[in-house]
């Protein structure tokens, strides 16, 4: 591991991920803190996603010519930037500011995920998918509990600059450590070569065409749809969570804290296992299950009064989404050529943008209006669409061959 490729992005990626765990369960109270209202706290989250879903094909597109090293560095720094804003926040504008510039340059995910494409065979992806996977487990285990022991302590400014912190080490290990790829261009993965496509298809220019070109094309299309599904149901719990927590449980920062690190234990301790997982059962059967858990996660946090019951209910959502995220990534670029691969993450970058823009503002009405019940069942619904959909799929396919 220590002499692979894949150690210094890892290694990138969790730092990252550490940084945005600092900061994610504290934005809820730190913007209460200065007034806001629910709605307006998820309007705070979907500022930062509305700034990502401009930037993400763009930055996908312009790590596939100018190359993924420099692209991820840009994106760090404006990061690195936004962080150390909402640390010296003293208004709610600034708050808003501090998003803003981080979601205009946030493209540090899908610029991993294309460089993980880059430096690793179809049948290895999901293993090494899986790794992105260890990290947001490993980030959500210590970025919240830290988050919620420095806000409790020593203010809300202080997860933020330790989140700034950590982006300019990420900044470090990428400069120092981090090599761009070679990428073998004339190589059609096996989902395009099933898809009939040619890998120097030339790509239309402009986001909105490039969204359309891939959802023209049947082999992206339906795994961009289960992406998707996932990221919405996703982001509105992560969207609401501690709201929901602090009304119907009268949790504190600190405590949510602990129930995000609790989920990023779960999703961690199953990811390491992911590449004998994805061997054993395939990644379409696992979409199809991990959508399942989520659901049934998501829904039975509607009906969550009690620790115990809050605890089985983010087990199975956790379970669920550790499933769900390298399988169905990997499906994505599986379905394209090497050539389009930065391009499609990026397409799936602003589907996450998109799901992180509507899934906390449902959220927030729901909570806002104290309809607590419903944003479990509503968050569960989004990741059941998706499971319908693969099964009917592939109950059509099997009919076909009977």
């Amino acid at each position: 591991m220590l002499r692979s490729p894949l150690t210094p992005i890892f290694l990138t990626v969790l730092v990252d991920v550490l940084a945005m765990t600092l900061v994610l369960p504290l934005l809820p109270f730190y913007a209460q803190h200065f007034g806001a209202s629910p709605l307006v706290v998820t309007v705070l989250t979907a500022s930062f996603a509305a700034c990502q879903l401009i930037s993400g094909p763009i930055l996908g597109r312009i790590s596939d010519s100018a190359g993924r090293r420099p692209t991820l560095l840009v994106s760090q720094m404006g990061t690195f930037i936004g962080f150390l804003i909402l640390g010296g926040a003293n208004s709610l504008w600034m708050l808003f500011a501090g998003r803003i510039i981080d979601g205009l340059t946030a493209g540090n995910l899908s610029i991993a995920q294309a460089y993980i494409s880059d430096v690793t065979e179809p049948e290895n992806r999901t293993k090494a998918f899986a790794l992105i996977g260890i990290a947001f487990g490993a980030g959500f285990l210590l970025g919240p509990a830290a988050s919620g022991f420095l806000a409790h302590r020593f203010g809300y400014a202080a997860p933020a600059f330790g989140a700034a912190a950590l982006s300019f080490t990420s900044i470090v290990v990428t400069w120092s450590l981090l090599r761009e790829p070679s990428r073998k261009a004339s190589e059609p993965t096996p989902g395009e070569g099933a898809e009939g496509s040619s890998p120097k298809m030339e790509q239309p220019r402009g986001r909105f065409a490039l969204v359309a070109w891939f959802f023209g094309r049947p082999a992206p299309r339906l795994w961009l749809l289960q992406f998707l599904s996932f990221s919405l149901s996703f982001a509105m719990l992560l969207g609401g969570l501690a709201l929901f927590l602090e009304r119907r449980l009268e949790f504190n920062v600190e405590q949510t804290g602990y129930v995000f690190a609790f989920s990023g234990v779960v999703g961690g301790m199953l990811q390491g296992g992911m590449g004998k997982i994805a061997r054993r059962f395939g990644e379409e059967r696992l979409v199809l299950w991990g959508l399942l858990f989520m659901a049934a996660g998501n829904a039975l946090l509607g009906f969550t009064f009690n620790l115990p019951t809050l605890l089985v209910s983010i087990f199975l959502g956790a379970i669920g989404g550790a499933v769900v995220r390298p399988s169905v990534t990997t499906m994505i670029t599986k379905s394209v050529g090497r050539t389009e691969q930065g391009a499609v993450l990026g397409v799936s970058q602003s589907l996450t943008s998109s799901s992180q823009i509507v899934g906390p503002l449902i959220a927030g009405w729901l909570i806002q209006h104290g309809k607590l019940s419903a944003f479990g069942l509503v968050a569960g619904s989004f990741a059941l669409i998706g499971a319908v959909r693969l099964l009917v799929l592939r109950t059509g396919a099997a009919a076909k061959t009977a």
